[in-house]
């Protein structure tokens, strides 16, 4: 062989993944604190733990991916809020235990590293982590020749929070005749997304510049909207009301995630009808001849957190969520026997 073979020869472009890194440097640095005290690019990522009025730390930590919603990012080609996606459903798993949310890292596999793309799928994390509360402080970005599609990508994330341990919230309060209230999705968020497309693309032959008049937009950006973060709204609750639960609306949909915290002995009744259906979950019910149950066990239908709380703190809550700039309802309350009534 008369030519040198080189690392770009075989697929990977080391100069293409530095401009990344440059480009996605004042993203990432948005998301920083004092507690943050390395730079972008080192081995390890440091982080100082503000203990200040915590007497027992307990570190709290999640870690998902966002699933075949990538999909969506690919055929509208737009990739700088499915970074949100990934955020989030880290972080508003960590704040279920009632955990403050310190920092985040993300990973990002493809094909072939586009500095642009790579930087706008960064850009998405660190919106994420604005809101979220919590600093960006490291991450891979992998290119892998022949593993993946051109054009496509796979990412995951890690989030670690703190809580108190006599604050830690892990539904062992709850009771009989507690409250649960419901906090609005912002749409499918980052769950059910192989019926969707199945339904959509498959069956329905849509094309995502197709317009939906039900829906008000595109199926693109229908599909596309980023998964809600609730920090902000369980700050503002639990800086000054206990919360005896918090559920997050993910994979498996009321029917997998509800029971997951409540004790033993005792159900939960959902009063239908208590909040509003999102339009995007009504299309999809009806357009696919979808049976109910089996919506609510694969959709959030339009609530993304939970909350459980003493029947009379419910409208202390409701207020605190409100202030906060959330819809928030009353949807059900626990009773005894085992799972979840749709009544």
């Amino acid at each position: 062989m008369d030519k040198k073979l080189t690392y770009k020869d075989a697929g990977v472009d080391t100069k293409e993944g530095e401009k990344a890194v440059k480009l996605m440097k004042t993203h990432v640095q948005k998301t920083f604190s004092d507690n943050v005290l390395t730079g972008l690019g080192s081995f390890g990522s440091l982080f100082k733990l503000d203990l200040e009025g915590i007497k027992e730390p307990v570190l709290v930590a999640g870690t998902d991916g966002v699933g075949t919603k990538l999909k969506i990012a690919f055929m509208v080609d737009k990739h700088d809020t499915i970074g949100q996606d990934c955020v989030a459903m880290c972080v508003n798993d960590v704040l279920c235990q009632g955990a403050k949310p310190l920092f985040f890292l993300d990973y990002i596999a493809t094909g072939k590293v586009k500095a642009e793309k790579v930087a706008d799928i960064v850009k998405g994390v660190a919106d994420g982590c604005v809101i979220g509360e919590c600093a960006l402080v490291g991450g891979e970005t992998a290119e892998m020749p022949d593993f993946y599609a051109d054009g496509e990508y796979d990412m995951a994330g890690f989030a670690v929070g703190i809580v108190d341990r006599s604050k830690m919230i892990d539904g062992s309060k709850i009771k009989k005749d507690d409250v649960l209230i419901g906090i609005a999705s912002s749409g499918i968020h980052s769950n059910g997304y192989s019926l969707v497309r199945k339904l959509f693309f498959d069956i329905m032959k849509l094309q995502v510049n197709d317009y939906v008049a039900e829906l008000g937009k595109t199926v693109g950006n229908a599909l596309i909207t980023p998964t809600k973060i609730y920090t902000k709204a369980c700050n503002a609750v639990l800086a000054k009301e206990p919360v005896n639960g918090i559920i997050h609306i993910t994979g498996g949909g009321f029917f997998e995630n509800i029971p997951r915290i409540i004790p033993e002995g005792l159900g939960v009744k959902i009063d239908m009808g208590s909040w509003r259906i999102l339009p995007i979950f009504e299309y999809i019910q009806r357009s696919g001849n979808i049976d109910r149950n089996e919506m609510f066990a694969t959709f959030n239908m339009g609530i993304g957190m939970i909350m459980v709380v003493d029947k009379d703190k419910a409208e202390t809550v409701m207020d605190l969520l409100k202030e906060a700039g959330e819809e928030a309802n009353i949807i059900g309350k626990i009773v005894t026997g085992e799972g979840v009534c749709l009544c």
